[in-house]
């Protein structure tokens, strides 16, 4: 996460560069400047519509309520801050020196897609005609193999974020073992969070493929492929209105943005919606 001051960020690239023999003894030291790219995110300002609480409203409770429509109203903006992640992920990034260059999520060089009957969709495609189909072990192995094909450091955090329903729908494949069912029956339950090198995260807010909308998008990234940018902290003021007869009112706002920045580490994986 970076906390950011104005409305754009730009995120700075360096590409890889490979190691080379030295050469002669005292020769001269080779030089080869390492490619430099950018990423741009705008920042987007958020509010929770406010809530206002009159006096006999409150009289008539037994607990204050204030604090409920505080609380009430955080969840909303951490729920928005999910959104904006889960739109980095696969929708488009925006490169070149002023961000204006639209990258997509499938093209060249950026995420790989994981159709829903399980194969690896061509570099470069997003196309989704196949029978929705849920998670399984082996397409989880697809996504570890295309993550470990693009060279993603294995120390690196590793994640995979999908819907409940395919979480369950994983202690149902068949090639499930013994000890490798125990452990997802572990994760379906909250137990434990990882398996098979992934940490999972839960989420009912996923959006469905562009046109096949029996398919849902589910994502393998790991850390620090999305950069998360920050220029308002999810901020909760409880006022009084003058203007309203001294009612209360709780008010929220929030402004964040968010861009992808290593396509490859991240993998887009279409799976059964429910």
């Amino acid at each position: 996460m970076e906390q950011v001051t104005g409305d754009t960020m730009y995120v700075e690239r360096i590409g890889p560069k490979d190691a080379q023999p030295r050469g002669a003894r005292h020769g001269a030291t080779p030089i080869s400047d390492a490619d430099h790219s950018r990423r741009k995110l705008s920042m987007v300002d958020y509010v929770v519509p406010a809530d206002i609480i009159d006096k006999p409203d409150k009289l008539k409770l037994l607990i204050d309520p204030q604090s409920v429509y505080a609380q009430n109203q955080t969840f909303s903006l951490n729920r928005q801050i999910d959104d904006v992640i889960i739109a980095a992920l696969w929708g488009a990034a925006y490169g070149g020196h002023a961000g204006a260059t639209t990258i997509n999520n499938y093209d060249a060089g950026e995420c790989r897609l994981i159709n829903s009957d399980g194969t690896i969709e061509a570099a470069g495609s997003d196309n989704d005609d196949d029978t929705e189909t849920p998670l399984t072990i082996a397409k989880l192995l697809n996504a570890k193999q295309l993550l470990d094909d693009a060279e993603i450091d294995a120390d690196r955090q590793r994640y995979f974020l999908t819907n409940p329903y395919n979480l369950n729908q994983l202690l149902n494949t068949t090639e499930v073992k013994s000890s490798d069912y125990n452990t997802v029956k572990a994760l379906a339950q909250g137990m434990i969070d990882t398996f098979m090198g992934f940490k999972f995260i839960m989420s009912t807010r996923l959006p469905n493929h562009t046109t096949d909308t029996g398919a849902v998008r589910s994502f393998a990234f790991a850390q620090d492929s999305i950069v998360l940018a920050v220029a308002e902290e999810p901020t909760v003021d409880v006022s009084v209105r003058n203007d309203l007869c001294n009612s209360i009112q709780v008010f929220s706002t929030l402004s964040i943005g968010a861009t992808r920045v290593e396509g490859p580490a991240v993998v887009q994986m279409l799976l059964d919606a429910a």
